[in-house]
């Protein structure tokens, strides 16, 4: 290669190094991508109804979120920390349970078949004691951890702020990264942002009905079965549908735990009842409000999500799925439609 080859390759090295270095920063960028994304779509619908100004709209909706948001922490707030709190009380206990429990199983089979036991009855509980779990000082240790909010709640109040001027000037930024490819492919690279705005609010929309469907049968379900701190369980399953794949699994521990306590039929109970309304989120709900939704395998959404979180941490297991939408859709239309779809098959000699 050239002198000037050599150049280029080395700035692509250094530029993909940088990139790498700043992926934290770049999935927050993303993150903020989604929020202004998600805020665009109410101070639009505001500004086309009430033929106001950008700005007057972007103030009118954020405060109508701030509102809202206020509203429902005031109501939901106080009674989910407290049944919270005592969920995470009952834990222990309810590991003790169900260390009992396999002990005194394997004890008995252990004698059906060979007529004796080398393991001690009740050997299982010894490791699921609260008093030798160090759940105690464990959650003490989570707590202190929980405390140090500094930089959290810095890199919250940045993609805050990010996307509120996102909101505020949503074409001024998408020209800044149009104007940085070639003129030829800037209006066909325009459609292409579009369709990946587009279909992230379709994803949003349909992840909020998901999730409030999910909540509200998760909480007949369980005050049907008579479970406790219904509403903390019916919260976290509402919420933990944003995570698909892993957040309905951690869901479904909790109101296990909850109902082992009481019953030791009432788990089967609850892992039956999570499974019906995840099978019926799957099959029912998200095919009826996502209809117009770019579909994603569920092979590849777990595979992203293992990929994102690997590469960004726990917050892109968060936003793992859109960004294998946007990834999906600019695969499709730069990639299929217009590199793949364009070539012609070589003529032979």
């Amino acid at each position: 290669m050239k002198f000037a080859q050599w150049c280029a390759f080395a700035a692509l090295l250094a530029a993909a190094a940088l990139l790498w270095n700043l992926r934290g920063v770049l999935i927050e960028l993303f993150g903020s991508i989604v929020l202004a994304v998600a805020l665009s779509s109410l101070v639009g619908a505001l500004e086309r109804r009430l033929q106001w100004r950008r700005w007057q709209a972007l103030l009118l909706g954020l405060g109508l979120v701030l509102v809202g948001a206020l509203l429902l922490g005031a109501v939901l707030i106080p009674p989910f920390v407290k049944q919270f709190e005592e969920l995470v009380r009952q834990l222990p206990e309810a590991a003790a349970t169900l260390g009992q429990l396999a002990s005194g199983s394997l004890h008995r089979i252990s004698l059906m078949l060979y007529g004796h036991s080398e393991l001690p009855e009740g050997w299982l509980q010894s490791f699921t004691e609260p008093s030798d779990w160090g759940v105690s000082r464990s959650l003490g240790q989570l707590l202190g951890l929980a405390g140090n909010l500094g930089g959290g709640l810095l890199q919250l109040l940045f993609v805050l702020a990010v996307a509120v001027m996102f909101t505020a000037q949503p074409r001024g930024y998408r020209e800044v990264a149009v104007a940085l490819l070639p003129s030829f492919y800037r209006r066909r690279f325009r459609q292409v942002l579009h369709l990946c705005g587009e279909a992230l609010s379709s994803w949003m929309v349909g992840v909020l009905i998901s999730s409030v469907c999910v909540g509200l049968l998760a909480f007949i379900g369980l005050s049907l079965l008579g479970v406790k701190l219904t509403m903390a369980n019916a919260l976290l399953a509402g919420l933990l549908n944003v995570i698909p794949n892993v957040g309905p699994t951690i869901g479904t521990v909790f109101p296990m735990a909850v109902a082992l306590l009481e019953n030791p039929w009432k788990p089967l109970a609850v892992l039956l009842l999570y499974v019906v309304i995840q099978n019926l989120e799957s099959y029912v709900i998200t095919p009826s409000v996502m209809h117009h939704q770019l579909k994603l395998l569920p092979g590849l959404t777990l595979a992203a999500q293992v990929i994102f979180t690997v590469i960004f941490g726990p917050v892109g297991l968060l936003l793992a799925l859109p960004l294998a939408v946007c990834l999906q859709v600019m695969l499709r239309e730069l990639l299929i439609h217009d590199l793949l779809d364009g070539w012609k098959r070589p003529r032979w000699p």
